[in-house]
């Protein structure tokens, strides 16, 4: 028997999500934040939800495990996850949890409304990593981000003036980016399994650079890679910076590069052959990307080994 497909509920206020999860109503119709300790876990439900606003939670010291889609995690330490709006989630309590505490702060895209932050807010790739990438702090950053979300906690609860939304927003982003470096932090200290993303990826770039799937399929996608190693893209391009320096669009195509260099010193190939086994339609998109690339023609690079 074929289980039940789930509903998808979508929330578009942030009122709405409160009186969802039975919580006070919100002291701003653009932003709310929320003490977990004072919260119980959502019970299950057949419902998936989509948020049309921004959600950053940090937990800490929950006995026991909470569901986040397939994972589990243990909050003995604390643990920040990032959601951007039109994300599908699902929260699921394991049984005998208690003692949560932390923060959950939820932001709608029209507070950013004309501030810098609304137009640089898509550069924090991490709103959109899976719940299995969320950002596992130290004590030391653990403190400093529960400092920064009191602050906005404060401002937020203080009467408000022409000054109130310009220093939230601003909190805000400093938020974002004490959370991009601690992410960059998490990607350095998880040398191992980390380095074991990147060998998978480079292995599964030779064996697709070297076969007919090349030819027929073209060149790997961003997502295609990452939906190989089980993680989502803009997660993968983060982790790939840190080692590597280059996002995976640019390791893919340094790879591409050095194969097309191979080709056109140590074969008779023409340029024509290797930009089709390279996976290119045309010979002349060959010549304009390793051109880009290189900054020169391929027939002068040739020129160069004979």
């Amino acid at each position: 028997m074929k289980s039940q497909a789930r509903t998808i509920r979508r929330i578009r206020t942030i009122a709405e999500y409160h009186i969802l999860r039975g919580w006070p109503e919100p002291l701003h119709p653009l932003i709310g934040i929320i003490d977990i300790a004072n919260t119980q876990p959502p019970e299950k439900s057949s419902e998936n939800w989509i948020l049309d606003f921004y959600q950053i939670s940090l937990k800490r010291g929950i006995q026991g495990k909470i569901k986040y889609g397939q994972n589990e995690y243990d909050f003995d330490e604390g643990i920040m996850f990032f959601m951007a709006p039109g994300q599908v989630f699902r929260i699921e309590a394991s049984p005998g949890i208690q003692s949560p505490s932390g923060w959950l702060m939820l932001f709608h895209p029209d507070i950013l409304s004309g501030t810098t932050l609304a137009r640089t807010i898509a550069q924090f790739e991490f709103f959109q990593y899976s719940q299995s990438e969320a950002l596992f702090l130290s004590q030391t950053e653990e403190s400093t981000m529960m400092d920064l979300l009191g602050l906005i906690r404060r401002e937020h609860y203080e009467d408000s003036d022409a000054f109130s939304k310009d220093i939230i927003v601003s909190q805000i982003g400093v938020l974002l980016n004490y959370a991009n470096r601690y992410y960059n932090r998490q990607f350095r200290s998880r040398a191992q399994p980390n380095g074991q993303i990147l060998e998978r990826l480079e292995d599964m770039l030779v064996r697709r650079l070297g076969s007919e799937a090349l030819r027929s399929h073209g060149l790997p996608s961003v997502q295609e890679v990452a939906r190989s190693l089980n993680v989502t893209p803009n997660y993968l391009s983060g982790l790939l910076r840190s080692l590597t320096g280059q996002s995976t669009q640019q390791l893919i195509q340094s790879r591409i590069v050095e194969l097309a260099k191979y080709k056109l010193a140590s074969t008779e190939m023409s340029v024509r052959e290797i930009a089709r086994e390279l996976g290119f339609d045309y010979s002349q998109s060959f010549n304009k990307f390793f051109k880009s690339k290189t900054n020169v023609s391929p027939l002068a690079f040739r020129r160069n080994f004979q």
